[in-house]
């Protein structure tokens, strides 16, 4: 390929940008798009479409640039969180890292790379990209210093800034564990592997066993229930929720158990102008048998203070390692319900047959690479598709056949990764949902590492491929060897999944026609629900993990791929903070949980580089600039192990210098009492019902700063609203009352009293609703 080739891939994904970028501008001010664009905003409070018929609202304009640019760290914080502010810091520091190694290596390993030969240049638009890379330079030549020169600032760059970034990172984390509101799982231990009885239940022996071992500290338990039954209630509860979706039920913390999961209720409470509800109390022992059969062995454990629940988490509860297995319970929201049932003795098993299924995905996925990279090189095309031959000789196609076509269709292939990645890390049983995005984005990221930059590498046929494991002592030449040859595809690469994927992402292309479909082809002019998505991390950090890998291998073998690297950062950083501000609804926060793997893929990828600049230097015959470079890779190992014991453990587990200062702060400020009221409601399974629902007004605002808020709705429109309130609470009761006749009747049983109470009172209407024990 030559530069002309290059300068054509470049062309048509300059152009795909721009018509992206131009139609977005002109998308988002279509008032029927504000669920597209405009998701936070949408979800927390309703977006008046009065904005009058203009000229201007089809003119492309740059303004959501401007806005995207000014946005401060404190803005990003507060939309989505410090996974939104760390994963931006991700974006920076490759900026950062990327302009220091363009500069260096531009100015100075380009030009030895260019001129390393004596040979006459032909003109710049005809020159094969071969030219521009360490294959040029003569074998032996002095100037193979200036690469090991170049790869020296880099390598210290890059430790410096990683240091920094660690350590702020590290204290953003202390001081969001420190700042925010009392989290309840700092005083909840999830317990799993209890043993079976068959003299009494599961919730007896959580019971008895925290109360003989933590008699000072132990302070309640909540069982897990199967969760067959409470995802019938969700189900049936859903359709009628979706009937109602306009009521807003305002939720007053009770003290009554809640029969469904033994936890602390939430009683309803609308609109009342002079009557009390009627309360009454019933114990949690008098459930049925047939709900003790539904418990799993699992459950919520609460302490006093979070001292207690650390040391209960981190300890060896039992001579068997398989029975009373403890660990920090999740955050209520980022609890992972479904996957609470499976029993202990079954993850390990499950994790195993994950591991063989993903390595078989990637096995199988080196057909298609082989593919691409056929696709890549004219005479297998024609020793492939005879018939093409006299098409291959018109300039243009064959450009666009084997410059471009070869990218799009590895991107078509990987699309495909992530859902089936993020199925895989759901079968493996993790109990959170940020669990479960981090092990999904560790398994992309793996995935593409292997598969588009050492199956592109080192090309050729199966069998070809599988010969590396064979051969792994010859694994540094071979990448030596063919790292430099696949410094065009690896540029075209970067342009069409780098470039063209952020036009796409800032067009939301399929939430776009979702949402055309359902307004002009279907004619539907009920609000959509479930349109809010989280920031998809597992795919978005491997690929920027992936083009850092890129760029750091070929700093110093092909230096012509970091300008096209650059603007992707500098797209990237506009495109995600636009996203994150207005677009992805952060609902739960793993507090910069994902760092440990940037930093780690970020060494690796350091290391790999200083390994091939060693072969490659070894080949080139410069002893001496090889061995030089070989204390760089020591040097990158012990920074990667100090960082490992200076910063890591603070992301595994709290400090208990930290913990201990907060349970001393909440004795003060008599906090306790409020937080033990708290724990069982927030951990109870039905208390999220309507939160899976859709999402609520409380998670268009993340962080330390999500509070819960009630809209007051104006007196006109009182009335209205206190009926459609009613009718909410008398359908949900009726979906209750139609699971208990079917499904569950021994359950419900307990439900004694619902009490509807009508009247008016100048003019307006008023609802309250009353169940024994809150729902």
């Amino acid at each position: 390929m030559d530069v002309a080739d290059l300068l054509t891939s470049a062309g048509i994904n300059i152009s795909v940008c721009v018509v992206a970028f131009s139609l977005y501008s002109v998308l988002r001010k279509q008032p029927s798009n504000a669920c597209v664009y405009f998701t936070r905003r949408y979800i927390s409070e309703p977006i008046r479409h009065d904005d009058p018929f203009g000229l201007h609202r089809f003119v492309p304009s740059a303004g959501w640039i401007m806005q995207a640019w000014r946005a401060t760290d404190e803005e990003i914080l507060e939309a989505g969180g410090i996974d939104a502010i760390v994963f931006m810091r991700i974006v920076v520091l490759s900026i950062r890292i990327f302009i220091i190694a363009a500069v260096i290596c531009v100015f100075l390993v380009l030009p030895v790379n260019y001129y390393g030969k004596d040979m006459e240049h032909r003109n710049f638009r005809f020159e094969s990209i071969d030219v521009f890379t360490i294959g040029n330079v003569e074998e032996g030549s002095k100037w193979l210093w200036a690469h090991c020169l170049a790869l020296y600032i880099i390598t210290c760059a890059v430790c410096v800034l990683l240091y920094l970034e660690y350590k702020s990172i590290t204290k953003m984390r202390l001081a969001y564990i420190t700042g925010s509101h009392p989290n309840p799982s700092h005083f909840t231990v999830l317990v799993r592997g209890i043993p079976w009885s068959q003299d009494h239940s599961y919730s007896k022996s959580v019971e008895s066993f925290f109360s003989t071992y933590y008699p000072d500290t132990y302070v309640d338990h909540q069982m897990i229930y199967r969760p067959s039954t409470v995802h019938k209630l969700k189900k049936d509860a859903k359709k009628m929720y979706r009937i109602l979706r306009p009521v807003e039920t305002e939720y007053v913390p009770g003290d009554k158990p809640c029969y469904l999961c033994g936890g602390t209720a939430h009683t309803f409470k609308l609109l009342q102008n002079g009557e009390d509800s009627i309360r009454s109390q019933t114990s949690i022992d008098e459930l049925h048998p047939t709900q003790i059969e539904k418990e799993c062995p699992a459950a919520f454990v609460f302490f006093k203070n979070r001292y207690a629940a650390v040391v209960a988490a981190q300890v060896l509860q039992s001579s068997n390692p398989m029975l009373w297995v403890t660990q920090l319970a999740p955050e209520p929201h980022d609890v992972y319900w479904s996957n609470l049932g499976i029993p202990y003795k079954q993850v390990w098993v499950r994790k195993i047959v994950v591991l063989l299924l993903a390595l078989a995905f990637v096995f199988v996925f080196l057909f298609p690479v082989t593919l691409v990279q056929g696709l890549t090189q004219p005479q297998v095309l024609v020793l492939w598709f005879p018939q093409i031959k006299e098409v291959l000789k018109l300039k243009f196609l064959n450009r666009l056949v084997t410059g471009y076509l070869p990218s799009v269709i590895l991107i078509l292939f990987l699309y495909t990764v992530p859902p089936i990645m993020m199925l895989l890390s759901r079968i493996e049983g993790n109990v959170s949902r940020s669990d479960r995005k981090r092990s999904a984005c560790i398994k992309v990221l793996y995935f593409t590492i292997w598969n588009v930059f050492f199956v592109n590498v080192l090309s050729g046929s199966f069998i070809n491929q599988m010969s590396i494991f064979s051969q792994i002592k010859e694994l540094p030449m071979m990448l030596a060897k063919q790292v430099p040859t696949q410094a065009t595809f690896f540029t075209t690469y970067v342009l069409s999944s780098g470039w063209a994927s952020l036009a796409f992402e800032l067009i939301q292309l399929f939430a776009l026609i979702c949402n055309i479909l359902r307004r002009f082809i279907l004619r539907s002019k009920k609000e959509p629900t479930n349109i809010a998505l989280t920031f998809p991390h597992h795919t978005e950090i491997p690929r920027l993990l992936l083009f850092g890998l890129l760029g750091f291998t070929l700093s110093i073998l092909a230096p012509i791929i970091l300008p096209f690297l650059l603007v992707y950062f500098f797209l990237a950083f506009l495109v995600y903070r636009n996203q994150i501000l207005h677009v992805y609804v952060t609902k739960y926060e793993s507090a910069g949980q994902f760092w440990p793997i940037v930093h780690n893929a970020t060494i690796f990828s350091l290391v790999l580089t200083q390994v091939i600049a060693v072969a490659v230097l070894a080949m080139k015959k410069s002893p001496m600039a090889s061995g030089c470079t070989i204390p760089l890779i020591i040097i990158s190992l012990l920074f990667n192990e100090y960082c490992r014991k200076r910063f890591s453990q603070v992301f595994k587990r709290n400090p208990a210098q930290v913990l201990i200062e907060m349970d001393r702060r909440d004795e003060q400020w008599g906090k306790e009492e409020g937080i033990y009221n708290r724990l069982r409601s927030e951990y109870c399974q039905l208390a999220y019902i309507s939160r899976d629902l859709t999402i609520s007004k409380d998670f268009s605002v993340a962080g330390p700063n999500r509070q819960s808020r009630t809209d007051h709705n104006s007196p006109q429109g009182a009335d209205e609203n206190s009926l459609k309130q009613g009718m909410l609470v008398v359908s949900f009761w009726w979906c209750l009352h139609s699971i208990q006749e079917t499904h569950i009747e021994s359950v419900l049983s307990t439900f004694q009293e619902l009490t509807i109470l009508n009247y008016r009172n100048s003019g307006q209407s008023s609802i309250a609703v009353q169940k024994r024990g809150g729902t």
